[in-house]
C-alpha cells in the first residue's frame, strides 16, 4: 500500500503535554488565569483548526519531565528545548520563548494616554 501525504499550511507546531495540564486543577494561563494553556495560546496565537491554518497548538503524551505546578511545552522545529510553564507566565513571553517570536503573532501594546 503506497504511502499518502496531507498538505497543511502550518508554519508552527506547539505541542503541550497533556498530563500536565490537567494536573493543573484551580491554576491557568491567559488574562484572567482560568485557561488551560493550549486554549490561551491558540488564542492568544489566533490559532485556527485544522491544517489550513498557519499555527496549530496541539495536546501530547507525557514528555516524561513532570514538573510540580507547571506545565511542558515545546515548539516542535526546537526539539532541543523543553519549556517547563508556570501558570501565570506572560503569553508573549511563551510566544517568545517558543521562538514564535516572528512578527506575525506579536502583541500591539497600547498608546500611551495623552495627558
Amino acid at each position: 500500500m503506497p504511502i499518502k501525504a496531507a498538505k497543511t499550511r502550518w508554519q508552527d507546531v506547539v505541542l503541550v503535554c497533556r498530563k500536565c495540564s490537567k494536573k493543573l486543577d484551580d491554576e491557568g494561563f491567559g488574562p484572567n488565569g482560568d485557561r488551560s494553556l493550549k486554549k490561551a495560546l491558540r488564542k492568544y496565537l489566533k490559532a485556527g483548526k485544522g491544517r489550513k491554518s498557519e499555527i496549530t497548538v496541539r495536546h501530547t503524551d507525557c514528555f516524561d519531565v513532570c514538573p510540580k505546578r507547571a506545565v511542558v511545552a515545546v515548539n516542535a522545529a526546537r526539539p532541543a528545548e523543553l519549556l517547563v510553564i508556570e501558570p501565570g507566565t506572560d503569553l508573549l513571553e511563551i510566544n517568545a520563548r517558543l521562538g514564535l517570536d516572528d512578527g506575525r503573532r506579536m502583541r500591539l501594546l497600547p498608546a500611551p494616554a495623552a495627558e
